[in-house]
């Protein structure tokens, strides 16, 4: 395994997880907001599942959001 390769390609996975989450996220708040589900002063209960089928790799990732 080339080491520098494997670690480049794990870091582009995660910057496309990250921007992408934080697309999603944004989102759905906003949506949240426009539609008077959320008033903007909530801490938001977050969970990701990371998953690596190939190796048996599942691992949750838990976290808070707050919006005010």
């Amino acid at each position: 395994m080339n080491e520098d390769i494997f670690n480049m390609e794990v870091r582009k996975f995660l910057k496309k997880v990250g921007v992408t989450s934080q697309r999603e996220i944004e989102q759905a708040v906003r949506e949240a907001l426009d539609s008077g589900k959320l008033r903007g002063t909530e801490t938001l209960r977050a969970k990701v599942t990371l998953t690596v089928e190939d190796v048996g790799l599942k691992q949750d990732i838990d976290g808070k959001i707050a919006l005010d």
